[in-house]
């Protein structure tokens, strides 16, 4: 039933070493609650940009652009530049709720376009959506993603709210044969906010109901003569799920997949202690930063995770805030050759650490975080 084997615990050979906080709310409504899990890109002048979500009063979220600010090569705060998706689109809002939320950027070279996956916060919760820009400023919208049914794996995601999906930034043959964008995302078992009564309904063979870490397909021909079959996805498969102590409520995707001499560096979260319903913002939980390394050429496939977190919550600006105790890395971009890892901190503030690959393997202690807009 595509239920990926256990994987080794061997040392996973990345690190992250934090800076300190690189954006932080401004004063006004449209950030009232905060700023965090941004993507990324690069624009047509070079330069590079985050887009953070920015959360206004009563938890409706936007998403915005800001010019990367960047002192002695290091990325150190950023120059706001507005608003480029809000949820005006009738499956972005509830009768109580709105928001296009946690935005995954891929830059797809082989498209030529930026794919961003994103939450619309809609009627029935969350769901994952897709939309494209060329220039990080202008986004076309391809709507709600539709899993194409598979039979064989008893289930229909569309059932399902979803969240933490990101595509890989290059195209990999799928079990199927079929050359194909390979996009992560982590299906959302419980119903109970959606109809009360009907609890967790994963799959029986799945022997799991917390959230994990599942992979699909778009085929590339189909995308490069519309690129609307972004949001249809298919050949649907098992890929991670909850294993080591800092993960024992969940995991979810990070960043796009960042290709590694090992294969594919995959940036998650894993998260413990207490969680309340799914969709509240919750108070007594701690996301912690982990890593995992894909076969190069058969993505499904975890070689190595990482049995310890990469980066916890230790410093004030990552244990208090609107959700405390949270690190939760979103994009990865280099600057001058180095990779930088941006990531939202308890969710109300933005942080950056520096990816670092181990040889030998090394268990470094970060320094305190400091705040580099400051």
């Amino acid at each position: 039933m595509n239920r990926a084997d256990p994987t080794t615990t061997q040392h996973l050979g990345y690190r992250l070493e934090r800076l300190g906080v690189v954006m932080s709310p401004a004063p006004g409504p449209l950030e009232a609650e905060g700023v965090l899990n941004p993507g990324s890109g690069r624009g047509p002048d070079g330069e590079l940009y985050l887009l953070p979500r920015l959360v206004a009063a009563g938890n409706v979220s936007r998403i915005g652009l800001a010019r990367v600010v960047v002192t002695d090569g290091v990325p150190t705060g950023v120059e706001r530049e507005g608003v480029v998706l809000e949820p005006d689109r009738s499956w972005e809002r509830g009768a109580s709720n709105a928001g296009t939320e946690d935005p995954r950027v891929t830059w797809v070279d082989v498209l030529g376009v930026h794919v961003m996956t994103y939450v619309a916060y809609g009627p029935l919760g969350p769901r994952t959506a897709v939309a494209t820009s060329t220039d990080l400023r202008r986004w076309t919208r391809h709507g709600p993603v539709l899993y194409t049914h598979d039979d064989g794996l008893d289930l229909d995601l569309n059932l399902f709210p979803n969240k933490d999906t990101v595509f890989f930034p290059e195209p990999v043959t799928a079990p199927d044969g079929v050359l194909s964008l390979a996009v992560l995302h982590r299906p959302m078992w419980d119903l109970e906010d959606i109809r009360p009564g009907q609890g967790a309904r994963p799959p029986a063979w799945l022997g799991e109901t917390r959230h994990s870490i599942w992979i699909s397909f778009v085929p590339l021909a189909e995308v490069q003569h519309d690129l609307s079959a972004l949001a249809r996805w298919r050949g649907h498969r098992f890929l991670a799920g909850p294993e080591f102590d800092y993960e024992e409520l969940k995991i979810g995707g990070g960043p796009p997949p960042r290709r590694v001499p090992e294969g594919w560096l995959l940036l998650h979260h894993g998260v413990t202690g207490e969680l309340v319903r799914a969709f509240e913002q919750q108070q007594n939980v701690n996301y912690a930063a982990g890593g995992m390394i894909l076969d190069a050429d058969e993505p499904w496939r975890v070689l190595r995770r990482s049995p310890a977190p990469l980066l916890t919550a230790e410093t004030e600006a990552e244990r208090e805030g609107t959700v405390p105790n949270v690190v939760f890395p979103t994009a990865i971009e280099e600057v001058d050759g180095v990779p930088y890892v941006f990531y939202g901190m308890a969710d109300s503030r933005i942080g950056v650490a520096r990816l670092v690959r181990d040889s030998p393997p090394s268990a470094p202690v970060p320094p305190p975080a400091t705040d580099l807009t400051a």
